[in-house]
C-alpha cells in the first residue's frame, strides 16, 4: 500500500483506484482546459468522485496537476514507443516517431501550450524535478532510438534533438511545414559528423 500525499494512512487497492480515477479526471480537464481551468470543481466535474474526495486524496492540488502530467507523459512516450515498433530499419524507426512527434503537437495544439503552461508554473514554484522527469523520460526514447544507429553520444544527440523539436513545435504553430523538409533538420542534428 501508498502512502496518501500528506497523510499517514495507508491506501487500500479500493483507494488507490479512487486516487487514479482523480488522477484520470485531472488528466481530461488538463487538456480540455489548461493548466488555470484545472480547478477542484473541475476535476470533481469531470470525475466519479466529489470534491472533498479530492482533498481528501490529494491535499495539494499541485500534486495531482504533477501526477496527471506525468501520466500524460507516460502515455505520449508510450505512444510513440508503439510507433516506433512498427518500423524495422532504426533510421526509418527513428524518423517516424520524430514525425509522430510533431503531428501529435500539430492535431492537438493545446497539449503544446500545456506542455509550456506547466513548465512555466512549475518553474516559478522552483520545483524543476517535475520538468525533469518529463524531458529525461523523453530524451531517453531518443537516445533509445539513436542507440543501434551507431552515433556518437546518443544520449546528447537525443538532448539535443528534444530540444530542436520543443522549437519546431512552436514554429510549425507559426509557419507550418511538411515533416519532409524538416526531415533535412533532424538529420542534420542526429548524423552530422557521423558516416
Amino acid at each position: 500500500m501508498t502512502a496518501v500525499p500528506g497523510r499517514s494512512a495507508q491506501l487500500s487497492p479500493n483507494q488507490l483506484q479512487k486516487q487514479e480515477q482523480i488522477v484520470e479526471a485531472a488528466r481530461v480537464v488538463l487538456a480540455r482546459d489548461g493548466l488555470a481551468g484545472c480547478t477542484v470543481r473541475a476535476i470533481a466535474d469531470a470525475g466519479p468522485l466529489t470534491k472533498s474526495a479530492i482533498h481528501y486524496y490529494f491535499a495539494d492540488i499541485d500534486v495531482l496537476i504533477d501526477r496527471a502530467m506525468a501520466a500524460h507523459i507516460t502515455t505520449f512516450a508510450t505512444d510513440l514507443r508503439a510507433v516506433g515498433e512498427k518500423f524495422d530499419n532504426p533510421r526509418e524507426r527513428l524518423f517516424e516517431v520524430t514525425k509522430a512527434y510533431l503531428a501529435e503537437f500539430a492535431e492537438r495544439p493545446n497539449g503544446a501550450f500545456l506542455w509550456f503552461e506547466y513548465w512555466i508554473a512549475a518553474g516559478r514554484a522552483q520545483h524543476p524535478q517535475a520538468i525533469d522527469a518529463m524531458l529525461t523520460s523523453i530524451t531517453e526514447l531518443f537516445a533509445e532510438l539513436l542507440a543501434p544507429l551507431d552515433v556518437d553520444d546518443p544520449r546528447a544527440r537525443a538532448r539535443a534533438l528534444l530540444s530542436y523539436l520543443l522549437g519546431a513545435v512552436v514554429q510549425q504553430r507559426v509557419r507550418p511545414r511538411p515533416f519532409e523538409s524538416l526531415r533535412g533538420d533532424v538529420e542534420a542534428l542526429c548524423f552530422a559528423g557521423y558516416r
